[in-house]
């Protein structure tokens, strides 16, 4: 995505006739005893009380677009038809977001990143098998979820600021980054005496070649301009579950 979504796909409304009570015979015969109500189940554990509830939508803006509609349009239809059938009812719309590119199905990632309990425990689960793939697996391993960066099966020892480096280009990549907006971006809360000039940036950037090793021409230096993150085949990216914040 630049997934900017709301969760999953709502089904336009049709308009339904009120149904006409139906009027019921005139009998001598005696009524029929009332049957035992239904036992009534219950949504919550007992104790608590429905507070609301929450409705996915996963869907993109793409998608949306090729329904003849947008996110905020949908938002303001629910909202509408929420206020109609239920005038004391209070709404709230959040719409999730997702790095470019991060697939998964829309709703998932609507659930995930609004943070549903279930599917955060499902996430920590598939990570754990993850973990046993990387003992399997060679090549790198930047792990944006854990914030690490994994080679040939060894966890490598990063500073803060060399992963945020290697993040802020990953997630960039294929686009030149300079210099200046490396600064501006990655020490823009430092004080003045320790934001760094562009020659600091080249020192990072060399340190964190170094430990990228046999590896390091994923990150290119573009003369006079930049650098860059190139992918390689043996290269694997795990994207976040939630939006990076240098990137939203």
């Amino acid at each position: 995505m630049s997934l900017a979504t709301i969760d999953t796909a709502f089904p336009r409304t049709s308009t339904v006739s009120p149904i006409s009570p139906v009027r019921r015979a005139e009998s001598s015969a005696p009524a029929a005893a009332p049957s035992e109500p239904a036992p009534r189940i219950r949504a919550v554990p007992a104790g608590t009380e429905a507070r609301g509830f929450v409705l996915y939508v996963g869907i993109d803006e793409a998608k949306a677009a090729a329904d003849g509609t947008d996110l905020g349009q949908l938002v303001e239809a629910l909202k509408r038809l929420t206020a109609e059938l239920s005038p004391s009812a209070e709404t709230y719309a959040a719409v999730a977001l997702a790095p470019a590119g991060a697939g998964g199905r829309d709703v998932d990632v609507v659930r995930l990143a609004l943070q549903d309990p279930s599917a955060i425990a499902k996430h920590r689960q598939a990570l754990t098998v993850d973990e046993d793939e990387d003992r399997a697996a060679s090549g790198v391993v930047v792990d944006i979820s854990r914030k690490r960066l994994v080679l040939d099966n060894q966890t490598v020892a990063l500073t803060y600021k060399e992963f945020e480096l290697l993040q802020y280009l990953v997630l960039r990549e294929g686009r030149t980054i300079e210099r200046s907006e490396l600064i501006s971006s990655l020490w823009s809360d430092a004080d003045g005496d320790e934001v760094p000039n562009e020659r600091t940036i080249d020192v990072h950037v060399r340190r964190l070649r170094s430990k990228l090793a046999r590896y390091e021409d994923i990150v290119r230096t573009v003369r006079g301009v930049g650098y860059r993150f190139d992918r390689h085949a043996d290269v694997s990216i795990r994207y976040a579950s939630a939006p990076s914040p240098d990137l939203f």
